[in-house]
């Protein structure tokens, strides 16, 4: 039991190793990624991750789970604390069990979802043709404004009024700019629905007082932990007193078994975190560096789709430059700047190629950049963009990231 993983796997403690060198010398510009601290880290790897406790505090189905609960209710406290909520279910494993327990609680096989579409911005897990809520329910989606790429609220009112959602889901996965929840309240009032925010990628900016807060407007909040909050990869769901019992239901025993209780006390950690005073600090640079970057990418001549960012990240139309995204990912990836293709509003290319890349600065932000090394970065993707074909400058530019990234390294004591 005591031997280490070098000594016990040497197979897999080597591609770890490999994977941390790839993310130490890489500029990692994907959105919904972020590096933790070493407080959750270790906690992820802790003496929890062996332990179960179906059920909830005061009621598990198994004994030795006084330590458990504990655990539970101080990452249930601080939870509620920092989003100002009522009540808070820290079970769901990831965001997308934080949905389909929503939708597990609060609608019935056949019901309709208003959500928005996957290829202007939506998610999966708002019911795209491919996943388990599409063959549940009846999924209607709405866009954005084609000359704005922005949420046009009297449209949107009209596909309500006549689709008659019992959910409608404001949710984002690739929309750069501020939310008004206000108007989606009004508009879920208007036909009678419950609303449902998946604030996943803005939590760490709503919780900062950076972005519009849906809690005092949604029946129901569902979140990711691991993205501008910087936790452990996991879900949460935020929720009014009087949906609780049926929120928690439809987690244990609705879509779930056993709770993941290292992960549940590795979000306690990153909720304690996120009450400090640096870690406004740290989201107001986030989205100071996402403005700086976007600043750099279209002074170069890239088109940014809604033309700039509110929030930590920024979508870029290549169609343009006769150029996919997923070829600029690709060639982005060889000069060590790993970004991920993305479709754009009315994107003629499939899902799997698209026309545009989905470039955030949670990572680097974490890392120590400010606003000169976004215009420094912004800089060389518009000059890999420029030359698709030049594998020179592509390797040139790998040193020069590798350079970058030694001034600021994510763990400086890991090896």
């Amino acid at each position: 039991m005591s031997i280490s993983l070098a000594q016990n796997d040497p197979e897999v403690n080597e591609i770890l190793k490999q994977e941390l060198q790839r993310q130490q010398s890489s500029l990692t510009l994907i959105p919904s990624e972020n590096y933790p601290s070493k407080a959750v880290l270790e906690v992820e790897g802790s003496v929890l991750i062996d332990k179960y406790a179906e059920g909830y505090p005061g009621r598990r189905h198994y004994q030795g789970c006084k330590f458990m609960d504990e655990i539970e209710e101080l990452a249930i406290s601080r939870a509620k604390k920092i989003f100002k909520a009522e009540h808070v279910n820290v079970q769901a494993h990831s965001g997308t069990q934080a949905n389909i327990a929503v939708y597990q609680a609060l609608l019935k096989p056949g019901d309709t979802i208003l959500s928005l579409s996957l290829s202007h911005g939506g998610h999966l897990s708002h019911g795209n043709r491919s996943t388990l809520p599409h063959t549940h329910y009846r999924i209607v989606n709405y866009g954005v404004d084609r000359e704005s790429e922005t949420f046009n609220y009297e449209e949107i009112q009209a596909i309500a009024e006549n689709c008659h959602p019992q959910l409608i889901i404001v949710g984002t996965s690739a929309y750069p700019r501020a939310i008004d929840y206000s108007h989606w309240r009004r508009i879920a009032d208007e036909v009678g629905a419950y609303l449902m925010a998946d604030v996943a990628h803005i939590i760490g900016l709503i919780v900062t007082g950076l972005h519009p807060d849906p809690i005092p407007y949604a029946n129901v909040v569902t979140t990711t932990t691991h993205k501008t909050l910087r936790g452990p990869r996991g879900g949460v769901i935020i929720c009014r007193q009087n949906l609780a019992s049926r929120i928690d239901r439809a987690i244990f025993p609705g879509t779930q078994g056993g709770p993941f209780m290292h992960t549940i006390a590795a979000k306690a950690v990153c909720f304690q975190e996120a009450q400090r005073l640096e870690f406004k600090e740290y989201q107001q640079q986030i989205v100071s560096n996402a403005k700086a970057l976007a600043k750099s990418l279209r002074e170069d001549g890239l088109r940014l789709v809604s033309g700039g960012t509110d929030t930590h990240l920024i979508l870029v139309d290549l169609s343009k430059k006769s150029l996919t995204g997923d070829k600029a990912a690709t060639i982005l990836e060889e000069a060590g700047i790993v970004v991920n293709k993305n479709s754009i509003p009315f994107d003629p290319q499939p899902p799997s190629i698209t026309s545009g890349i989905r470039p955030g600065t949670p990572a680097l932000t974490t890392r120590g950049m400010g606003e000169p090394e976004m215009q420094l970065i912004g800089k060389w993707i518009n000059k890999i963009l420029s030359s698709p074909e030049d594998r020179t400058l592509r390797k040139k530019m790998r040193s020069w990231v590798r350079e970058l990234c030694q001034q600021f390294p994510i763990y400086e004591d890991l090896k």
